[in-house]
């Protein structure tokens, strides 16, 4: 029988703290789909182990409580070679929930064709293959199936996989374990010079070198963007609100249908030649209209400047 160490002499305090904790275990049939649910869940918020032992669960959930800071979301991934298929499932969700700890078991399945494309196109042999007589996949799904019947029978939340996308997937998984508030969006605005190059990982790129350069003014040259004396004079050149204003909308544009498609990151590179002057304007005012719209919760936006001081 599969068991779940617990420590039943905590005090008070401990209970209430282990009652905050949260625990999903990610399972299914293989190619279903478990990693692209468990690289959603890290980008939820909940931290995730792959195939833990089960004699460590409940040793994993007093360390998370006790982490600083603490780890309240706990996703548990596991494949039909986990030990954790030895014993009941049932044996391991109830000790969980006896401690306070709020479990919930997610299966994902999909049609045998469907896993047979997977399986082809990833070039993967399925674990189970070499146990069945005559060692084809079919054969394997199969037997996968039979083992993980009374898993998916115990399952809080049952997702087939067969007709979804991974954007799909992704909302479907958002909705049941986001917490009820959207995924916040990483946004960072860089400033960088072009003489430098531009970011390898820019997802947009705005080229600001239209403008009237700072450096040519000997007052100007040596402030940087960050300063509202060169700031000042970068926004009030004849087309740089037009352009502020254009630059804003496209990228709001764009983090909507990020957060459409399931995409938590984004960076938006503003270039100038060196990356001192007008790039950093630019990147600053960009960031504060951004940081505006957010309302402080929906996204996180950042500034950074790249190449500031680097001349």
């Amino acid at each position: 029988m599969t068991r779940v160490e617990s420590n039943n002499k905590g005090t008070a305090a401990d209970g209430q703290t282990r009652q905050q904790v949260e625990v999903v275990i990610v399972t299914g049939l293989s190619g279903a789909g478990r990693g692209t649910a468990a690289r959603v869940l890290e980008d939820l918020g909940w931290y995730v182990t792959d195939n833990l032992p089960p004699e460590l669960i409940g040793r994993m959930v007093e360390l998370g409580a006790s982490a600083d800071p603490p780890i309240q979301r706990l996703a548990l991934v596991m494949d039909v070679r986990s030990r954790f298929f030895t014993g009941d499932l049932s044996v391991v969700t109830e000790q969980l929930r006896a401690s306070g700890v709020r479990t919930r078991v997610l299966f994902l399945e999909a049609s045998d064709d469907v896993l047979i494309r997977r399986f082809g196109f990833a070039r993967r042999r399925h674990p189970l293959q070499g146990e069945s007589a005559d060692g084809t996949l079919s054969a394997g799904i199969a037997a996968e199936r039979i083992r993980l019947s009374s898993v998916k029978t115990a399952a809080d939340l049952v997702i087939d996989t067969t007709e979804l996308s991974i954007h799909q997937l992704h909302r479907k998984l958002e909705e049941a374990y986001g917490g009820g508030a959207p995924a916040a969006l990483q946004l960072t605005v860089q400033s960088f010079g072009f003489k430098y190059g531009v970011p390898l990982d820019a997802d947009m790129v705005l080229d600001v070198r239209f403008l009237p350069n700072p450096h040519w003014i000997p007052e100007l040259r040596e402030h940087s963007g960050q300063e509202s004396v060169v700031s000042e004079y970068v926004l009030s050149r004849p087309g740089a609100a037009d352009y502020l204003s254009t630059c804003h909308h496209l990228v709001d544009l764009t983090t909507n249908g990020y957060r459409q498609e399931g995409k938590r990151y984004m960076t938006v590179a503003v270039g100038c030649t060196g990356g001192k002057h007008r790039s950093v304007a630019i990147a600053e005012a960009l960031g504060e209209l951004m940081s505006e719209e957010s309302d402080g919760s929906a996204d996180v936006v950042r500034v950074v400047h790249r190449d500031l001081g680097r001349e």
